[in-house]
């Protein structure tokens, strides 16, 4: 089986619900910026016109591998301007404390340490957890963390 250092993906039509499946970073080749949004939101880490030059193209694949998110400079005010009001949306939503175990999420630690770190209950980081990933959509902690750090909620 090939493990990829990155994947290179021309999507033809719309791009699927989630490339969280692929267990590397995924540069997306779109023919406009209508589906940019949505291809970043399934997991892409970069994503590109079909018509970006080839010196792009390279340095979105290195870029992605070391965790930088890329949006062609002809799409990222289209995908920019429809994130914007949603995260400031969704950061508000989320309580002081909400922000602060989403932090401690982002950090990798487990249900007991928050707990210890934020002098709560374990039961107390349940319920936190539960209401972050209702609140950001999210079906695991992974996935709120990761949609976390797109909104710019949380810096890895």
């Amino acid at each position: 089986m090939i493990n990829p250092d990155v994947l290179l993906a021309d999507l033809q039509s719309h791009p699927p619900s989630t490339l969280s499946d692929i267990d590397c970073p995924i540069v997306v080749l779109l023919s406009g910026a209508q589906d940019a949004a949505d291809a970043f939101a399934a997991g892409a880490g970069a994503v590109l016109l079909r018509t970006a030059p080839a010196e792009r193209l390279h340095a979105a694949l290195h870029a992605v591998t070391t965790d930088l998110v890329v949006a062609d400079s002809n799409i990222a005010s289209a995908v920019f301007e429809q994130r914007t009001r949603p995260a400031e949306e969704i950061e508000q939503a989320l309580t002081h404390r909400e922000l602060e175990v989403m932090q401690q999420l982002a950090a990798g630690r487990t249900n007991r340490d928050i707990a210890s770190i934020l002098g709560i209950t374990e039961h107390t980081v349940k319920f936190h957890v539960n209401s972050i990933l209702e609140k950001l959509g999210a079906e695991s902690r992974t996935e709120a963390v990761v949609r976390a750090a797109r909104l710019g909620i949380v810096v890895l």
